[in-house]
């Protein structure tokens, strides 16, 4: 295979779970969680911590999981308990997570190419798969379940979800930490992927997430029995693709933050366009 498209697809593939957790906020329970952007670094650095002292990158990289889960439950305080509106509660977050990254390591790039990684029994490409498969197929099961139901009616309609007698905080909360846990877990795969870990990594990271699941949506749009998991799956490789290409026709790595809102405008305005409902 050649080397920039296997490049491609395996960061497609750690785009698709950041994809994934973001879909659960921005799709499901239609929350603007801006707090990925610290997020996603908060898992590389996490990782960086754990793996520096020795501990197996299968535990470090869960231990990213969990912290995610943790910056989660920071904008859902925020939010909830504190009354500050969802956006701004994403924004404080993120901003308190920058400092807290540079805290866990006590500098802002850590070099982790002569450490091990998930990625060294099996090769990166088979372990991106099974993790993407797994993660898929455990979130299609979540949200089939009670609790997965009420999750989704949480962003649909609240006062179905108040008249079962059921917390809608409860589900927001759920939402927001899984929603991060993931993307936690895709930024401490990244940092394993690339070799290094750097507080810049999480820039403009929701404007990837957001055009995986706008490309995802776009993509066979009338075909109903694609799940909104696989559809952010397609997405985010998609995504790389369209990278790779703009590339590999010429334009400079340093255009590819310009590429990525011409992609998401691109998109959008089909998407628009395409609906006469639009107004």
């Amino acid at each position: 295979m050649n080397g920039l498209l296997l490049v491609t697809i395996e960061q497609g593939l750690i785009f698709s779970i950041l994809a994934i957790g973001v879909y659960i906020t921005y799709k499901i329970l239609d929350f603007p969680d801006l707090s990925v952007e610290g997020t996603f670094p908060l898992g590389a650095f996490v990782f960086s911590k754990f793996i520096l002292t020795g501990m197996d990158p299968i535990l470090g990289s869960l231990m990213a999981l969990l912290a995610g889960a943790l910056a989660g439950l920071i904008t859902y305080t925020l939010n909830i308990k504190f009354k500050i509106k969802a956006i701004l509660s994403g924004i404080l977050t993120m901003t308190l997570l920058y400092s807290i990254n540079l805290r866990i390591n006590g500098r802002s790039n850590i070099g982790l190419s002569s450490y091990p990684t998930v990625y060294d029994k099996l090769g990166k490409l088979i372990v991106l798969i099974i993790c993407v498969v797994v993660i898929k197929m455990l979130m299609d099961r979540y949200l089939k379940s009670e609790s997965g139901y009420l999750l989704i009616a949480t962003g649909d309609n609240e006062t179905l979800v108040k008249s079962l007698g059921e917390n809608v905080d409860k589900y927001r909360m759920v939402g927001l930490m899984i929603s991060n846990a993931l993307v936690a877990l895709s930024g401490a795969l990244m940092a394993q992927s690339q070799g290094f870990t750097d507080i810049t990594m999480g820039n403009s990271i929701i404007v990837v997430a957001l055009a995986s699941i706008i490309i995802g949506d776009t993509v066979m749009k009338k075909r109903d029995f694609l799940k909104g998991t696989t559809r952010a799956i397609i997405g985010a490789i998609s995504y790389k693709l369209i990278g790779s290409i703009a590339i590999e026709i010429g334009l400079a790595p340093t255009d590819l933050k310009g590429i990525s809102a011409v992609i998401v405008i691109g998109f959008l305005a089909y998407n628009n366009l395409g609906d006469k409902n639009y107004a």
